[in-house]
């Protein structure tokens, strides 16, 4: 019994291993081809590792590109989005978790209504609702759009998180005196921090790598996020992979950063709120 016990636990192990590897090798290969240098990127077939490494893609990114402004538009549009977001979910998803009112289940099911529509086929509608208002080719557009499809989606969230919360507590903090938003406030939103992580990290990730709404909105580079820019390492009878790659690369260090600075309390989070009670 005990052999197939650690038979059954290696075979686990592994195929937790090959997981991980085959999630990990994209980017490796994105980090690989960042550094390679032009002459080598087709002249030394496929290695693992060039033969000698250079850094002149980042530089041509970082000092001869648009990059900057797009990098700069997706930290304002995904911080942005992810704030609005979180604040207004958490305070419907405490709504949909605490209190009964008059059509809640109707508005309950409009919420779930407006996740089932291809996003494509809002394209043409929201354009031509952002369009007189001068939100097109804008970020307040992005933001605005952005919010508006993510805000669904992160209230279910928060109130699995709010549903897991005694409701006695509060009741407590009303015998001391306390009103519904103060209770909210001051023991209610402290015990959904890992929760509110978990959105954040949701919303800003989702944010952050949109592309269809950000190509159909935006018609300049002055209003465009990184994954708009990337395009433009594409020509019409090229594509500079090492340039596209180092892009990447710089794109994936702020998702990095923003993760590990909230990862204590995402892992925390997300095993809370898969769990009812």
């Amino acid at each position: 019994m005990n052999s197939y016990s650690t038979f059954g636990t290696a075979l686990h192990r592994v195929a937790i291993l090959c997981y991980v590897l085959f999630a990990l090798f994209p980017l490796f290969w994105l980090l690989k081809v960042s550094v390679t240098p032009n002459d080598l990127l087709y002249s030394e077939g496929v290695r693992m590792w060039p033969s000698r490494m250079s850094f002149e893609h980042f530089r041509f990114v970082l000092a001869h590109s648009a990059f900057p402004v797009f990098f700069r538009n997706s930290m304002i549009v995904a911080g942005a989005t992810a704030v609005i977001v979180t604040l207004l979910a958490s305070l419907s998803g405490y709504a949909l978790s605490r209190f009964t009112f008059r059509g809640k289940y109707w508005l309950v099911a409009l919420m779930l209504l407006t996740q089932m529509f291809p996003l494509v086929m809002l394209v043409a509608p929201i354009f031509k609702m952002l369009s007189p208002l001068g939100l097109t080719n804008s970020l307040t557009g992005l933001v605005v759009v952005y919010t508006a499809f993510n805000i669904p989606f992160a209230t279910f969230l928060m109130q699995s998180f709010f549903d897991g919360i005694p409701k006695e507590l509060e009741e407590a903090a009303k015998i001391d005196g306390a009103t519904q938003f103060m209770a909210f406030r001051q023991i209610v939103l402290p015990l959904t921090l890992p929760g509110i992580a978990a959105t954040l990290g949701f919303v800003f990730t989702a944010a952050w790598s949109e592309l269809l709404f950000a190509l159909m909105l935006i018609s300049g580079n002055s209003a465009a996020t990184f994954p708009v820019g990337l395009l433009t390492f594409v020509s019409k009878f090229s594509v500079d992979f090492g340039q596209m790659m180092a892009a990447g690369v710089l794109a994936l260090i702020p998702a990095c950063l923003f993760f590990l600075f909230i990862q204590r309390y995402l892992v925390q989070g997300l095993t809370a709120g898969a769990v009812k009670g």
